[in-house]
């Protein structure tokens, strides 16, 4: 007997989508009927895209608009889907390419993603290509997916930021350093030539500049 689909233990994909543009549009049927041929079935499930689209037709929280975000959610409800397939074909003359996405049915961010093109290629070998490169993405899932609760693009955009900031107090230390000792550096010397040069008034100028440094050194480190 047939197991429901709540006691398959595979992990259901979803084929959401196959999008063809330059070759025949009868590619997209083999590019399926490949993936099934080649999938391991012991582990995954493969939900074709025809079967999908039946599954959804009836949904009011899902329109063909939807691969990607929370309204994936929809699709694991109606399929058991923990991923969902999306799949570009295109040719121009001889030059092909190709790209294939896993996006995550709960989050609804992108898992994986391979992307291919050949200038002197044949429709055969991108429908190869394709193939080989879904069944390389679907056999490096992990049996638990990972923890997709932090926004990662968040953080690693803040990293450069927060680097950049603690690279400007630092510098903000420095010059603050630097600005006081020179000041006080120049007062001294504005003091020595006011005292060795019968009280001229340049001595008193290069007082005050060097006063005026070291107490902008000072604001600086304060701040």
């Amino acid at each position: 007997a047939m197991q429901t689909a709540s006691a398959d233990p595979r992990r259901v994909v979803a084929v959401l989508d196959v999008h063809v543009d330059g070759v025949a549009p009868e590619v997209a049927a083999q590019f399926q009927s490949s993936l099934e041929a080649q999938v391991d079935a012991k582990h995954y499930r493969l939900a074709p895209r025809a079967r999908v689209r039946d599954s959804m037709a009836n949904s009011t929280r899902w329109t063909d608009g939807c691969v990607v975000g929370i309204c994936l959610a929809e699709v694991k409800a109606k399929t058991g889907a923990d991923l969902v397939l999306l799949a570009a074909l295109t040719g121009s003359g001889t030059s092909f390419g190709f790209v294939v996405t896993l996006v995550r049915t709960d989050t609804g961010r992108v898992l994986a993603q391979e992307a291919q093109r050949c200038e002197v290629c044949t429709v055969n070998e991108v429908l190869a290509g394709s193939t080989l490169a879904t069944i390389k993405l679907l056999d490096a899932v992990p049996d638990s997916l990972p923890d997709d609760s932090t926004n990662h693009e968040v953080e690693r955009a803040k990293q450069p930021l927060q680097h950049q900031m603690t690279r400007a107090r630092h510098h903000h230390r420095v010059l603050g350093a630097t600005l006081t000792f020179t000041g006080i550096a120049v007062a001294a010397a504005g003091i020595a030539l006011y005292a060795t040069q019968n009280h001229a008034t340049y001595g008193v100028a290069t007082a005050a500049a060097g006063g005026g440094l070291a107490l902008g050194g000072v604001v600086s480190l304060a701040f």
